[in-house]
């Protein structure tokens, strides 16, 4: 690696709507398969994770519905942007996710995407479906926590 290339692990973008609609079990790190024009999108900061999922086909991880916006100078080379993209894994991790989203409620919901070394990296989570009391209750909680924290600061004036 050349020394021009960064070093260390920059966020592009995090799907904390995946936090509010699943309980994480599991995280995984996987690469992706991107075009040159995706890339220089992704370092403008011009992505969405908000409604993206992933599948296993034929042995295969893939993600859809990750919305990476068309680089303004790319003019011909730009993709699609909400195209299907291929997620690069070990065979044996993808053979062992595929086992697991196979259960009852388990699904692959990418979390967030950054960059690692100068490589696009997505980090996707094993997830298990919350109930509407589920959210109720982590709201609520949430809402005490921050209450306490509240009080405590008062008193510590």
């Amino acid at each position: 690696m050349s020394p021009t290339e960064k070093r260390g692990i920059k966020i592009a973008a995090q799907n904390r709507k995946a936090f509010h609609d699943y309980f994480v079990e599991d995280k995984y790190e996987a690469g992706i398969e991107l075009a040159g024009t995706e890339v220089k999108s992704i370092r403008a900061g011009t992505l969405n994770l908000k409604d993206s999922y992933c599948t296993v086909k034929d042995g295969e991880l893939f993600v859809h519905g990750l919305h990476i916006s068309p680089y303004e100078k790319g003019n011909i080379f730009n993709k699609d942007p909400v195209r299907t993209r291929r997620l690069l894994m070990h065979k044996r991790e993808i053979r062992k996710l595929h086992a697991l989203i196979k259960q009852d409620g388990y699904t692959l919901v990418p979390l967030s995407v950054y960059f690692k070394d100068a490589r696009v990296k997505l980090e996707v989570g094993l997830c298990k479906g919350k109930k509407n009391y589920d959210k109720r209750a982590a709201t609520a909680q949430r809402d005490a926590r921050r209450e306490m924290d509240r009080t405590m600061k008062e008193r510590n004036r």
